[in-house]
């Protein structure tokens, strides 16, 4: 096979290098966002840009020199690429993890390559299935992205499926047009063209993922305040969890008495309180409590003892209450977990806050037992002086009045048998035990009116306004 470039041909290097130079600058924007969020999928985008950098590298040294070798590497490196592309997709919106088995597929570029370049003399034969296999990669990452959409119901994430979906399909026209050097330099801007929009995607996906991230916040804030009992915050915060995207339930794990359970669960988890976590979700809020960082966990099982299928993606997030863990808020979904996108020190502050409404829910119960025990000491404190003026009354009355009476009888007898010149002084006495008497009943009635005493508290004040 005749792999002879013609000088026509060279006329592609500029167009080469310029989409080299904004593949490398998207690298680097993907490189930045892996360093400033640390989600693993910026990490395999910055992959997936670097490998398409050095296929462009490539194919640019093919074209200069027209060495097989670098044809070759351009093959191999142009099927790598679809797969850090691929990967990087399904590890955003599936949170899938990598398998040793998924090393079979990173080596068919290799294998294939090396039969296309050097075994085929056939053109279309070598080129077709390493085209279909770029082309399929790409679809199905176009797919990936239309299923998050589906899911979560994201703009960009449909704007970037559909590129991706197009760009799929601008790869079958390589063994029919690009190769035969019709395209040129056209096909390169096509291919320009494609990577500006899926990089125009990438930073909608980050900004969406950001504001839903930062609104989830700030509604969960919002149905922490105004709370007055610990029940009420975890209904609230547990039932708002469910209205956010691809989110089918919620659950609150809280220790007590040195052991850990569930004790709230909404949504799918409303079966949850009172069970323990098992296996690999045990671990992970195990994690939480002792890190005190945020999980995510896929392939999550329920709780040990209820029935229902594996959970694709649960996210735990550590509560914090004073210096310490004292619980995990864990959210359970059908697509990524919210706060994907979003750095530790947010979902930190989130379980923070939360933890905190939890303890002003504590200090208010603790407000209201203490309110409640000084209405009850008020009450016994206004009982107590009650049933003193009362004794004091009745004292004055049965006992001191009685007294001055016997006095004043005493002072009759004595008048009866006095001479004349103490009877003036006997009759002064008799008068002035009248007005002891008198004084006696009105600190009585002062103490405890008998209105109030035989009638009641209307009639009583009814008696005195019209007096």
């Amino acid at each position: 096979m005749d792999l002879t470039i013609p000088d026509s041909a060279r006329a592609e290097l500029a167009s080469a290098f310029f989409q080299a130079a904004i593949t490398l600058g998207l690298a680097l924007l993907c490189t930045w966002l892996y360093r400033r969020y640390r989600k693993p999928y910026f990490g395999w985008w910055a992959l997936a840009w670097y490998l398409y950098v050095l296929r462009l590298g490539a194919i640019i040294s093919f074209v200069l020199t027209a060495q097989r070798y670098w044809l070759y590497w351009h093959q191999v490196v142009t099927g790598w690429t679809a797969l850090a592309l691929l990967w990087a997709a399904l590890v955003f919106s599936q949170q899938l993890r990598w398998r040793p088995a998924y090393g079979v597929v990173v080596l068919f570029p290799i294998a294939w390559s090396y039969v296309a370049i050097y075994r085929l003399d056939n053109f279309l034969l070598a080129a077709l299935p390493a085209v279909l296999f770029l082309s399929a990669a790409t679809a199905w990452t176009a797919w990936a992205f239309f299923r998050y959409h589906r899911q979560v119901r994201s703009t960009a994430a449909i704007g970037l499926a559909v590129s991706l979906l197009l760009w799929a399909v601008h790869h079958l026209d390589y063994p029919l047009l690009r190769a035969r050097g019709v395209w040129n330099p056209w096909g390169y801007y096509l291919d320009i063209a494609f990577t500006l929009a899926v990089a125009a995607g990438i930073l909608l996906l980050v900004v969406e993922d950001l504001h839903s991230g930062v609104r989830t916040l700030s509604a969960l804030s919002s149905e922490l305040q105004y709370r007055e009992r610990e029940r009420d915050v975890l209904d609230a915060l547990l039932t708002r969890l469910l209205s956010l995207p691809a989110v089918q339930g919620s659950a609150m794990y809280a220790i007590e008495q040195d052991s850990g359970r569930f004790i709230r669960g909404a949504g799918i988890c409303s079966d949850w309180p009172g069970a323990e976590p098992h296996g690999a979700a045990e671990q992970a809020v195990r994690r939480v409590l002792t890190t005190g960082d945020p999980e995510v966990v896929t392939d999550w099982s329920p709780p040990e003892g209820l029935e229902g299928r594996r959970l694709a993606y649960v996210a735990a997030l550590p509560i914090l209450r004073g210096r310490g863990v004292a619980g995990a808020l864990v959210i359970v979904g059908a697509a990524r977990d919210p706060f994907a996108a979003l750095d530790r020190p947010f979902l930190v502050a989130l379980g923070r806050q939360v933890g905190a409404a939890l303890e002003n829910v504590d200090l208010y119960n603790r407000l209201e037992g203490r309110k409640a025990e000084l209405e009850l000491l008020a009450k016994r404190m206004v009982r107590q002086n009650e049933e003193e003026r009362r004794r004091l009354s009745r004292e004055l009355h049965d006992e001191t009045a009685q007294l001055f009476s016997a006095v004043k009888l005493q002072l009759g007898l004595a008048r009866e048998q006095a001479s004349d010149t103490i009877l003036s002084n006997l009759e002064r006495a008799s008068e002035l035990i009248d007005e002891g008497i008198r004084s006696i009943r009105n600190v009585t009635a002062l103490l405890r009116p008998s209105l109030l005493e035989d009638l009641g508290l209307v009639p009583a004040i009814r008696a005195v306004v019209h007096d």
